[in-house]
């Protein structure tokens, strides 16, 4: 019998976290996916639409009726002019229009600056393409980057830079100077950005998102990334969509066709309906997750952690050293799981180089009762391993 050929790509961190939770019995704060089932209303034209409607093959860049409802949806809440049938384009979930964007434009040998932490499948994927990253590290707690960083970045084989904003696991919405600095980067080096944009309504207080593409010179050299699934916290119905310049949508969409050519009809059409008629959530979902935020804090804190600001995302942060605790964060997070019964995860597993190992990154769109739980187990994982480094 031949040898088996075993794949050389990581088992990502939230699978085995997850796992090691579903195998433990352990409170999961780990895998970023809310508790409640998402709005009744979209869900019943969800199934509706599998009951009386079209079930087969719908057009491999997405049902019309979504396009034109996402172009609408751009339109009203960010201010941007997207034309449904030359720019837009419906991907089985953001990390396919990730794929589709990765495999459709980069050629072997470009490189393409990312920043870390990172969304563990954006490295797998560029390299898949072809490409060789070129990473700027991050660092808490500000998490921002400057001129002299994408500097040190650029090379004559620069042609991408891929932005995640709001940024996980970091938790910040990049403020409005930033942005301006890096559209000013990608024009003065004639780069491409892909903007993973999935936590766009998920943003609290003042922190307010614009997307790249709406700064000068920007309109025509970026691709803009969302998710339903993140917008309706319906994490499971993975249905993305994939915007950019026609020239840009052309290639995106040639790769889009040969990796899930298309996504369940059904899903397209309660969506389309849930853009036009979702004010309301839009408005208010972002509240119920701040006190859901803000429960989760204030009970790490009391219990003297060290908890890093969150403006946007379902994340909440702790620093561990500011807490008092000195292991490095996947120590920490594997014993908290095994020891303690909840599952966290290690920010230095979002680096590839030079990692921050001092934060933990938990998920807070919990029911209340999970989210003591999850404080007080921490709080018993804290006083177990201090226990033990003292002795």
């Amino acid at each position: 019998m031949a040898n088996p050929i075993f794949s050389n790509l990581p088992t990502t961190i939230f699978e085995e976290m997850s796992g090691l939770a579903r195998d433990l019995g352990a409170v999961n704060l780990g895998q970023g996916f809310p508790d409640e089932s998402g709005p009744l209303a979209i869900r019943q034209k969800a199934a509706d639409a599998t009951l009386n409607g079209y079930n087969q093959y719908p057009p491999m860049a997405g049902l019309p009726e979504l396009r034109q409802a996402v172009a609408r949806h751009y339109a009203k809440w960010q201010g941007l002019d997207l034309d449904w049938a030359t720019e837009v384009t419906i991907t089985s979930g953001a990390t396919e229009a990730l794929a589709s964007a990765f495999f459709g434009l980069i050629e072997p040998g470009d490189e393409v600056i990312v920043f870390q932490p990172v969304y563990d499948a954006y490295l797998p994927l560029i390299r898949r393409a072809g490409g060789a990253p070129k990473l700027v590290r991050l660092s808490p707690p500000s998490w921002r980057f400057t001129r002299e960083m994408l500097e040190a970045a650029i090379t004559p084989r620069t042609r991408y830079v891929v932005l995640n904003n709001p940024l996980n696991p970091a938790a910040v919405v990049l403020p409005e100077e930033d942005l301006a600095l890096l559209a000013e980067f990608c024009v003065a080096h004639d780069l491409i950005a892909i903007c993973d944009e999935v936590w766009e309504q998920v943003v609290f207080g003042n922190a307010r998102h614009r997307p790249l593409m709406a700064f000068p010179g920007m309109r025509e050299r970026t691709v803009k990334v969302g998710s339903a699934g993140k917008m309706f916290g319906l994490t499971g119905w993975k249905v993305g969509f994939l915007m950019a310049a026609p020239a840009l949508t052309h290639s995106l969409a040639r790769a889009h066709q040969f990796l899930t050519f298309t996504t369940p009809p059904n899903l397209q059409t309660a969506v389309a309906w849930g853009l036009d008629n979702s004010d309301d959530w839009f408005r208010q979902m972002p509240r119920d997750l701040e006190r859901s935020r803000d429960r989760l804090s204030d009970g790490l804190r009391r219990e003297g952690f060290a908890v890093l600001p969150s403006q946007g995302t379902y994340f909440v942060n702790i620093d561990l050293r500011a807490s008092g605790v000195d292991l490095a964060d996947r120590e920490f997070c594997l014993r908290a799981v095994k020891e303690a019964g909840v599952a966290t995860i290690p920010v230095s597993a979002l680096y590839e180089e030079d990692p921050v190992t001092s934060i933990v990154r938990l998920c807070f769109p919990k029911r209340d009762a999970t989210l003591d739980a999850g404080v007080e187990r921490l709080a018993k994982a804290r006083e177990l391993m201090a226990r033990r480094v003292s002795a």
